[in-house]
């Protein structure tokens, strides 16, 4: 375990006392003496005035980047186009299905259209992590940027449902590359007291993205072409690679005495096990029964490919998944929080609109209101957050969080049937406002406890440990929900009524085809299985709260910003050469 992660002093005002040393040792992470001659340990990068590399560290001298608003301007807006690129995509696709199947075919393998998606990105981030502090962040935006677009192109293209599939995974390798890539920039372009500023940016751009991107994929399959749906990336991903290019400028590095190494087998082995592990989740339940042959085989395939992994990247010189990232007190808690967080998030974002529609018998657009206002109160607890942190720390403010989070998951099933419409609306504006107190100062937290050259990595672990947890979600609570919708049916009133969440909800969307009396009992049973599910997001948060009180260090070892260089915007350096 690192030297520096829990034993650390660091003020309310988020540094480190022993930053301020004339001769610094640390333990396997980075070094950060301020002080000249300052030594790092044998596994990071060397920073500080006059700092020497230790072994198998990547040490810099560059001094601290001039920043302005004016130079980060182009910068940020590039970083948020990118994000709602990354965002609007997972999402957009869902309420144009009727008229692609209707176009392509393949109705029986529509759901690969998100689940391939979402594989791609998952298991690629901890390789675009580990590039981007291998090379720099700018050429794999770049790389991630383009590999965006010709997906894009390519699902435009399209002739059929196989080919549609295959080019929604390269879509996804590439946004991979910009969820990752993205996060790590802002954190890279502001100080520690500027960062709820820009993460609260990015969580507004992607919260509007993701709301809205079934309300554009509607409206452009209904009123254009689905193919729009792909097509409009372009002029908005082109605007953000111009930006990129023309304004995006990373401190020069001094050039390693070795060429770096790129660990392609253990990213190949993250790559396999991602796939088959995600897959397992996401078709278990779904395409089979989850104890049936495929379900055990996959799971099965992936456990061995997982200790295989594990062996790859023990024996790697430059690992995608480094052993620091689970060995660091602060890192592993928060990949553990965040990957609850994932989880937990399942319970709105999937089922609320079912029982906003089916319980409460709203239509689409106002069902999405009732989920669309967790993005207002988010951004804003997020943006004030620094406020609560730097007074009591991020621990603390992250317990408060999760620990508000917690109770009102715990309300929901208390909510009245058939209830109110602004009933849950109350309650998801609540669980935004607690969650932005618990996701941000987690995220600006571990970020500030690396330098620039663990910061790429560090990020993606945390993104990729939350996608891994909203799959596991996905595939729990829907087992969760048909399990409680499969009992209460056995003693339903009548006959011949559906037997799983989706079917139940087709049926009651066709009021004329129940009578009134089954039609009340659908609605009992789709409510009291969505209690169900938000029950276990409870308890998710509850995992969050243990992981972050037993786990986590009181006071987060973060290093100062003097210690690792910023990118910076081409404004910047005018500024500076004037």
């Amino acid at each position: 375990m690192s030297g520096t992660d829990d034993k650390s002093d660091v003020g309310a005002d988020g540094t480190r006392a022993s930053d301020t040393g004339a001769d610094t040792n640390t333990g396997p992470g980075p070094g950060t003496g301020a002080g000249a001659g300052s030594t790092p340990g044998a596994g990071g990068p060397g920073t500080g005035a006059g700092s020497t590399p230790g072994a198998g560290g990547n040490g810099t001298n560059a001094p601290p980047a001039l920043t302005t608003p004016r130079g980060r301007r182009p910068v940020v807006a590039a970083l948020m186009l990118g994000m709602a690129l990354a965002a609007i995509d997972g999402t957009i696709v869902s309420t144009a299905v009727p008229q692609i199947v209707g176009d392509l075919g393949g109705f029986t393998v529509f759901s690969w259209l998100f689940s391939g998606y979402l594989l791609a990105v998952t298991v690629t981030l901890p390789l675009y992590g580990k590039l981007s502090d291998t090379f720099g962040r700018k050429p794999v935006l770049i790389a991630g940027i383009i590999l965006f677009l010709i997906g894009s192109v390519l699902c435009a293209a399209a002739w059929n449902m196989a080919a549609l599939i295959a080019f929604r995974i390269v879509q996804g390798l590439g946004g991979g590359a910009l969820q990752g890539t993205v996060q790590t920039i802002a954190a890279d372009l502001y100080p520690l007291k500027e960062r709820p500023r820009i993460q609260a940016k990015l969580s507004t751009v992607w919260a509007t993205s993701a709301v809205a991107g079934p309300v554009v994929g509607g409206l452009l399959a209904g009123y254009a072409d689905w193919r729009w749906i792909f097509l409009i990336n372009l002029p908005v991903g082109a605007v953000a690679l111009w930006l990129v290019v023309r304004h995006l400028h990373e401190p020069s590095r001094p050039r390693p005495a070795t060429r770096p190494r790129v660990d392609w087998a253990g990213a190949l082995a993250v790559f396999a096990t991602g796939a088959l592990l995600l897959t397992a989740l996401v078709q278990g339940g779904v395409a089979w029964p989850w104890l049936s042959t495929p379900s055990l085989g996959l799971f099965g395939a992936s456990a061995v490919l997982a200790a295989l992994t594990v062996v790859i990247e023990r024996r790697a010189a430059e690992p995608i998944i480094p052993g620091w990232v689970w060995r660091r007190r602060t890192i592993a808690s928060v990949n553990l929080a965040l990957g609850a967080l994932g989880l937990l998030m399942v319970a709105p974002t999937v089922f609320l609109p079912t029982y906003a529609q089916s319980v409460l018998g709203l239509g689409p657009i106002a069902a999405g209101f009732v989920l669309s206002v967790m993005t207002l109160s988010w951004p804003v607890t997020a943006a004030l957050s620094d406020r609560v942190y730097n007074r009591i720390g991020f621990r603390l403010t992250a317990i408060i969080g999760i620990g508000a989070a917690l109770l009102i998951l715990l309300a929901f099933p208390l909510l009245p049937y058939p209830g109110e419409p602004w009933h849950p609306a109350l309650l998801m504006l609540l669980l935004g406002a607690a969650l932005g107190l618990f996701q941000l100062p987690l995220t600006v937290g571990v970020q500030s406890t690396v330098g620039w050259a663990e910061r790429g990595t560090t990020t993606a672990s945390v993104l990729f440990c939350r996608q891994v947890g909203q799959s596991i979600g996905a595939a729990l609570f829907g087992a969760v929900a048909n399990g409680v919708l499969a009992a209460r049916l056995l003693d339903a009133p009548v006959t011949g009524l559906p037997d799983d969440l989706d079917a139940v909800a087709r049926a009651l969307e066709d009021p004329g085809a129940l009578s009134a009396a089954a039609t009340d009992y659908l609605r009992r049973a789709v409510d009291s299985a969505v209690d169900h599910v938000y029950i276990g997001a409870a308890g998710a948060a509850a995992l969050a709260l243990l992981a972050l009180i037993t786990l986590a260090p009181r006071r987060f070892p973060v290093i100062t910003e003097t210690t690792a260089p910023r990118v910076t915007g081409a404004a910047d350096r005018q500024d500076a050469s004037s």
